[in-house]
Formats: structure tokens, C-alpha cells, sequence
């Protein structure tokens, strides 16, 4: 069960489908709003928040806010495509989560790959 970013837009960062200690996996289906042409290519926005929420659920902590991101895209992204962020956090040293994240397509081709680092905060970042 989900502790964290329980009021999302599963619509705009995709819906959880996995959800285990220290990894999750979400699922978002790309739709006509998110293109930023005629082509259909997708703004690379909507792939990163992708990638931040699956971070965020592998961490699962009320608290946890991202800290930094390496990202790198690697492949186009196209209305139509449904997209998988797998998230595995790979190192944990007090209140500092680093997070493992790669987004695919269903066929599957590697579109973004990244390191989220996340920190779990003592109190909610605007208490």
C-alpha cells in the first residue's frame, strides 16, 4: 500500500502496479494531451514524472522528497505508447535514499534511464 504522493494524477504520472519494499513499478498510458507536435512526440516532462512517482513509491515514506536527478532519454516517446518505470532503491544511508529507475515501452525499448536521489525528511517538507 502506497504511503506516499496519495493525492497524484495517476492520469498525468501513472498508476502503481507494483509495489514491494524498496522498488515499485507504474504504468502510464500516453495520450493525446501530452504531445508537443503534430508527430505525436511526447513531452519529456510527462516521462520524468513518470519516473519521479515509481522513485517516490520505492522509497514509500510520507516524508520523502526528491533531492537531485540524473536522467539521460534515450529513445522518443509517442502518443499511444504505454509506459513501465521500474524503481529500485540501491543505496540507503540515513535520511538519504538513492533510487534506480528505468522507463520502457511495452515492446520493451529503454526510453529514459535515471538516478533519483530522495530524501526522507522527520516531519512533511512544508510543516
Amino acid at each position: 500500500m502506497s504511503r506516499t504522493h496519495t493525492e497524484i494524477d495517476q492520469g498525468m504520472c501513472g498508476t502503481p502496479v507494483e509495489l514491494k519494499e524498496g522498488s515499485a513499478k507504474v504504468e502510464l498510458a500516453v495520450v493525446e494531451r501530452m504531445k508537443v507536435d503534430a508527430r505525436g512526440l511526447v513531452h519529456g516532462g510527462y516521462v520524468f514524472g513518470l519516473a519521479d512517482y515509481a522513485a517516490m513509491l520505492a522509497v514509500n515514506d510520507p516524508n520523502v522528497v526528491l533531492g537531485e536527478a540524473t536522467t539521460r532519454f534515450v529513445a522518443p516517446v509517442r502518443v499511444g505508447d504505454v509506459l513501465t518505470a521500474t524503481a529500485t532503491v540501491t543505496e540507503e544511508k540515513g535520511k538519504k535514499r538513492m533510487v534506480k529507475v528505468t522507463v520502457e515501452t511495452a515492446t520493451p525499448t529503454v526510453v529514459m534511464e535515471g538516478t533519483f536521489t530522495t530524501f526522507v525528511l522527520p516531519k512533511h517538507v512544508l510543516d
